[in-house]
């Protein structure tokens, strides 16, 4: 299998680039679903996007404090919600964080694969609907009704491995 873009982002990736992308892509999606793209919501997108690393909802909040007055937690929260509700961001369970969507090609529901680089804590997503298939469908015959699917793959990233 051969996926169309890497998992993770090049260093020298133009990363203003990345995240005005992907802030076009959030526009467009809250627009086609009549959604409100609220400038908190905005806020909230562009601190997840600030790198390619996880960040837990009060490094969000500590992220926003940099240029704004510090918003309230619930207000974070509520913002991360529509965020996940909408496919464009996603919650690392395994880091209690959340991340900006690096592939646009899926919904809110669809199974994705994250890789976390253990070394960088880059965090790398992956298509996963082949396999996540094969295993809702496992639940399903057990008599388990899956809502979500996420696998989590710790290791290190490719940028890791040559620095070694």
């Amino acid at each position: 299998m051969t996926l169309a873009k890497p998992a993770f982002p090049a260093p020298d990736h133009d990363h203003g680039r990345c995240t005005a992308d992907a802030l076009a892509h959030a526009e467009a999606v809250c627009e086609q679903r009549a959604q409100k793209f609220t400038p908190i919501r905005r806020q909230v997108l562009g601190a997840l996007l600030s790198s390619h690393r996880p960040l837990g909802a009060y490094e969000v909040i500590d992220e926003l404090a940099k240029s704004m007055a510090r918003p309230a937690p619930i207000t974070v929260y509520r913002a991360l919600d529509f965020l996940m509700a909408n496919g464009l961001v996603h919650r690392i369970e395994s880091r209690n964080a959340y991340l900006a969507c690096a592939a646009h090609d899926h919904d809110a529901t669809s199974a994705v694969a994250f890789l976390i680089c253990e070394r960088c804590g880059l965090v790398g997503e992956i298509p996963s609907g082949s396999f996540a298939g094969n295993l809702n469908a496992a639940a399903r015959s057990s008599g388990f009704a899956p809502k979500l699917s996420v696998v989590e793959i710790t290791g290190v990233c490719t940028h890791c491995q040559k620095k070694s």
